[in-house]
């Protein structure tokens, strides 16, 4: 008994707000070294890459160098944002070891269960805003069928990579929201009811989150954009349902006092 509820006292036990700075500092470091490596690996093959995004714009479009740095500041920007992807993995296990002392041991496990749901999900989002809708995207905005043949589109290139990126990034985190609902709803945030009953807003939130992430105002396009989200959220419903069926409350256990030993 004495054992067990040392063991208990360990895991629980509280650190001091200096202590949780430090570790957040420890965190972060260490974070920084890993994007580091991985941008320096990802700057020899930023050229590929390069040629992976620009192949989802229209043919008929030319892209032009205005700036005198502008190859070379948009080459280290996709060089970091590969660094951050392919660190990604290192960077949810320190967030996920930096709150695991908060959370109970039913929840620490679900967790470790859902990171590699978090890398697929994010993965996904990649993919489907690469192959599904970047090319519908991408055309409307540069050559919108009722002002087609008014110029010759010539795009810089920079301009280009910004968007095209901040897309996928952004997609690949809205990707993310049926794990994001099972994790509040086993920690006991959200329940599965208020959920369903709520959907008519997960609409509306649907579409204005299409309306931030698109760079258009076209409703095809957020419409490509807020069928899949809504997808994820009743998907998300379904997981929290999973979760609660036949759920106990667990609590953080503590050391055992006198009057309960």
């Amino acid at each position: 008994m004495r054992e067990a509820t040392q063991n208990i006292a360990d895991d629980d036990k509280e650190l001091t707000l200096r202590e949780h700075l430090e570790e957040i500092r420890s965190r972060l470091i260490k974070c920084v070294i890993v994007v580091t490596i991985t941008t320096a690996i990802s700057f020899f093959f930023a050229k590929h890459i390069f040629e992976i995004l620009k192949s989802r714009a229209p043919e008929n479009i030319v892209f032009v160098q205005i700036e005198v740095m502008e190859l070379w500041a948009i080459y280290m920007k996709v060089a970091l944002y590969c660094g951050i992807a392919f660190s990604l993995p290192f960077l949810v296990y320190q967030m996920v070891m930096f709150i695991h002392p908060a959370l109970t041991r039913s929840e620490r496990s679900f967790l470790y269960l859902t990171l590699p749901g978090i890398i697929i999900l994010f993965a996904s989002g990649i993919l489907f805003t690469y192959f599904i809708f970047l090319p519908n995207a991408l055309e409307f905005l540069i050559d919108p069928p009722f002002l087609s043949g008014i110029a010759d589109p010539q795009i810089r290139i920079g301009n280009y990579i910004s968007v095209v990126t901040k897309l996928l990034f952004w997609m690949g985190l809205a990707f993310e929201t049926p794990i994001i609902i099972a994790l509040l709803s086993k920690i006991g945030v959200v329940q599965h009811q208020w959920l369903l009953k709520n959907w008519r807003f997960a609409i509306v939130g649907a579409y204005v989150i299409a309306a931030i992430i698109t760079p258009t105002w076209d409703p095809i396009n957020q419409t490509i954009v807020a069928i899949p989200l809504l997808f994820l959220y009743f998907l998300g419903i379904l997981l929290a349902w999973v979760l609660q069926r036949g759920h106990v409350p667990e609590t953080k256990t503590g050391p055992l006092t006198p009057n309960q030993a």
